[in-house]
């Protein structure tokens, strides 16, 4: 039985079925997406959507989707669908499929009266070029297959309309044709694997609906352009395979390409698997080197999400050699902008987050507990040095080591953290001052920096540096940052305010304290972060991760949809992240140690629901505060996979740390009325 199978029940409920996507992508950036019943339902939405760095950072649309047509007796069966307007959908291809298996490669199972037609697609690895084979499974007489290409050539953020500016003329080819529809755009291919005859006629297929844009207030109808159809037999048993990339392939060699990358292809047979397929699909190359896409369909390449991203994408799933070639590439941007507060990398977004900085030594502390403190202190030693002076030394624009230790950041007017939601141009969630996720990774960057310092100094430290002098300085800022931490963000409660500015803290109960309560090193007691854990879980902890903002906030929106401004306030004021339980599972076992590994269990559980959901395969990118927690806005988000494989993997390899509890670490450390149950059924 397939991990993932859809039945003709739910593919011809389009109520249900327009709302599931699947996603595939390779490592030239490309990605082919669409509905399971391949009617597209977004504007990004395509079977061939590349990047063009030559136009701009974006990805465009070259070919929108592929109608086909099987024909029999001079009776023609439309197996295409779209959506026009007044909910009208022709030629509704869809109550012809049978089924839908998404284990392997996206397969279509579709029966008109006697043919049996199957349709496999996906993406060649390496190069923007999708593949797609029909084989026709039975017939009982003469069958006629036909393939009308519908073609956008535009940015995925914009829409098409008929126009006279178009190139209508087509040039053929081995197989096939070739279109370029306007000026800057590369060559689009389209062949296929058997002699078949391209019949020119042109048109445009008239007033396409997109309803997922129209439910975010976009504009959401499109006219797509039609160059004219392929026509050819197709033999019982036999397959014919399609082909369009911005590169000429050879039909003679299609078939066998086909079955050459279909073995490179892993199958999702579990949660875990379907995870991290979706985690390494995140992995893109531009020139020659290798970088973490933030997400599809509209995300970028971003500093922070590439060093919250990259361990669970790459050291969770064995991959070594992956993380040191992302890491090479974003260490070498990090470097360039701390030098040149005005540099723009061309690929990683973002660089100047002032806490990017933190986060890349927070990724250099997980490389140093999968591979070893020395090959840390070896390959990323001098860039931990660099960071704690770039930041002690004030040449930060928007940090600043305060006396008492504790960093201090100006996000009054600029969104400077991950909730980084803005609306004409200032942030929805200022947080600004001393902020507590920034505090927690630089007592955090300290404490690891001094830790390779003592056990690996003639590795951190040059010949006849003295070292003293700089172990000194940063032993001080933690013993002064120790001082202050808990009595800076310590709420009545026990839970910690998420910014504490001149005058004001922050009372509203968010994630962001998780992070002081993980890593590794915090100035925070055992009964002190439990207090915090205890009000986290009770007031942001739900079955598709942790809340932005607790429910008792007056600014709480539970609900991410409505038009962008709607969206943009429910972002991180009470959308639900699952990347943050990364930090909440470390945060859980540190306090509950063993006694919490089966909770977590089940909350990671709770995820496996979501791979036949939204995007097949991928958790979305934000879920809804409130049940049924319904899952929106990208389909996937990069962080998402990378943080919940790495919650698995801590759970799969807990040992509890060394036991230095004290008699009223024992008195204050409870249990939660579900984990008490729990041990008496034990």
């Amino acid at each position: 039985m397939s991990y993932l199978k859809f039945d003709k029940t739910l593919l011809t409920n389009l109520e249900q079925s327009l709302d599931i996507e699947y996603l595939r992508t390779n490592r030239s950036g490309a990605y082919s997406c669409t509905s399971i019943t391949d009617c597209n339902t977004r504007k990004y939405h395509g079977l061939l959507v590349i990047p063009i760095p030559e136009l701009d950072n974006d990805n465009h649309v070259l070919l929108s989707t592929l109608d086909e047509t099987v024909i029999q007796h001079g009776a023609e069966f439309n197996l295409g669908i779209h959506k026009y307007q007044g909910d009208t959908f022709a030629p509704r291809g869809h109550k012809y499929i049978r089924e839908f298996d998404c284990e392997l490669i996206s397969k279509k199972t579709y029966r008109v009266g006697g043919v049996i037609l199957t349709k496999e697609s996906f993406l060649q690895h390496d190069m923007p070029r999708v593949l797609i084979r029909y084989t026709l499974v039975d017939a009982h007489s003469e069958t006629t297959l036909r393939l009308r290409p519908q073609l956008a050539f535009r940015n995925v953020n914009a829409l098409t309309s008929r126009n006279t500016a178009i190139n209508y003329s087509y040039d053929e080819v081995s197989g096939g044709v070739t279109a370029c529809l306007y000026k800057g755009y590369p060559t689009l291919y389209m062949q296929v694997s058997k002699d078949a005859e391209f019949f020119s006629a042109p048109d445009w297929n008239m007033g396409v609906e997109y309803p997922r844009e129209q439910v975010r207030g976009y504009a959401f109808k499109e006219d797509l352009y039609m160059p004219g159809y392929f026509e050819m037999k197709i033999r019982k048993g036999e397959s014919i395979v399609f082909a369009a990339g911005i590169r000429e392939a050879d039909p003679k060699q299609l078939k066998t390409l086909f079955t050459r990358e279909l073995k490179l292809r892993v199958a999702r047979t579990s949660f875990f698997n379907c995870l991290k397929i979706s985690a390494q699909s995140s992995i893109i190359e531009r020139s020659g080197k290798d970088y973490i896409i933030a997400g599809y369909p509209w995300f970028k390449v971003r500093a922070r999400d590439t060093f919250i991203g990259l361990p669970g994408s790459t050291l969770v799933i064995g991959d070594k050699a992956e993380f040191e070639k992302v890491m090479d590439a974003a260490v070498e941007a990090l470097c360039k902008q701390m030098e040149d507060p005005d540099y723009e990398d061309k690929v990683i977004q973002e660089l100047s987050d002032p806490d990017v900085p933190l986060w890349a030594t927070w990724t250099i502390q997980q490389y140093a507990q999968y591979v070893s403190t020395e090959e840390a202190a070896r390959k990323y030693g001098a860039l931990l040095r660099s960071i704690l002076s770039y930041i002690t030394d004030d040449r930060s624009p928007l940090l600043t080591v305060q006396e008492n230790g504790l960093l201090y950041a100006d996000g009054e007017d600029t969104a400077i953290t991950w909730m980084n939601a803005t609306e004409a141009g200032r942030p929805i969630t200022p947080r600004t001052g001393y902020i507590v996720e920034f505090n927690a990774l630089w007592y955090n960057a300290l404490k690891f920096t001094l830790q390779l310092m003592q056990e690996h100094p003639q590795i951190m430290f040059r010949e006849g540096e003295d070292w003293d002098v700089e172990k000194h300085h940063l032993e001080r800022l933690c013993e002064l940052y120790e001082l202050a931490f808990a009595k800076t963000f310590t709420a009545p409660g026990g839970y910690l305010y998420d910014y504490v500015t001149e005058g004001y803290s922050d009372p509203d109960v968010r994630p962001n304290q998780i992070f002081a309560l993980s890593l590794q090193y915090t100035p925070l007691s055992k009964p002190q972060r439990k207090a915090a854990l205890d009000m986290v879980t009770k007031e942001l902890l739900t079955p598709k991760g942790i809340r932005s903002l607790t429910p008792n906030a007056g600014r709480y929106r539970p609900n991410y949809w409505g038009n962008a401004t709607e969206r943009n306030y429910a972002y991180h004021n009470g959308a639900v992240w699952p990347w943050l339980l990364g930090a909440y599972t470390e945060a859980y076992l540190k306090v509950f140690t063993r006694s919490g590994i089966a909770f977590i269990k089940r909350r990671l559980q709770s995820y496996e629901e979501e791979m036949s959901r939204h995007c097949i395969g991928t958790l979305s990118e934000v879920y809804d505060g409130n049940p049924p927690f319904r899952g929106h806005g990208a389909m996937m988000l990069s962080i998402n996979q990378a943080e919940v494989l790495r919650a698995i993997d801590v759970v799969e390899k807990y040992v509890p740390e060394p036991d230095l509890r004290t008699a009223e670490d024992f008195v204050n450390v409870e249990l939660t009325p579900e984990q008490q149950q729990q041990q008496q059924q034990q």
